[in-house]
């Protein structure tokens, strides 16, 4: 085992980092998986403030997410549904279309603390259907809410170019 890879993680002791963006997105997030040395699974203990939000309404096309609810309670919503969520709740976000969008949002009075886990892909493509944005990222990288990737791009379809713009008649 590597020096950084730990056989297990005490949550009370991670440290978290903590984001922020705007008014409604706050949290503060501990990378689990990788104290674990995990690399196709990925994890992260989160914390997220009353009336706040860890990240945009999305949909992965690549990575399944799952989230644990440790502790208070918040509004899960899923595709056109928003649910009542609350500690010892697992919340499911499969892979596809707008039908399987998710944001969870803490709605109560004290943080929110749950475990993100997800697949981990190579490359993903990731939709935000409140925005038309979509972004796509390789090198096991994230958009810039996560940290910087190998290739990171964000934009809306509307900005497409054709297949062949900018190269020249060979």
């Amino acid at each position: 085992m590597g020096d950084d890879v730990k056989a297990f993680v005490r949550l009370a002791d991670l440290e978290t980092i903590p984001f922020s963006h705007g008014k409604s997105y706050e949290s503060y997030d501990a990378p689990v998986a990788k104290a674990l040395g995990l690399t196709k699974l990925g994890a992260a203990y989160t914390v997220v403030p009353p009336g706040k939000t860890a990240c945009p309404y999305h949909v992965h096309h690549a990575e399944d997410e799952m989230f644990i609810v440790l502790s208070g309670s918040g509004e899960y919503r899923f595709g056109d549904t928003i649910h009542e969520v609350q500690a010892g709740d697992v919340l499911g976000a499969p892979v596809g279309g707008a039908e399987f969008a998710h944001q969870l949002w803490n709605r109560g009075n004290e943080p929110l603390i749950y475990l993100a886990i997800s697949s981990k892909a190579d490359v993903d493509v990731c939709e935000y259907p409140d925005t038309g944005k979509f972004a796509v990222m390789s090198g096991g990288g994230k958009t810039r809410r996560h940290g910087q990737s190998a290739f990171a791009f964000v934009g809306r379809a509307e900005q497409g170019l054709d297949y062949f713009d900018g190269d020249a008649d060979v």
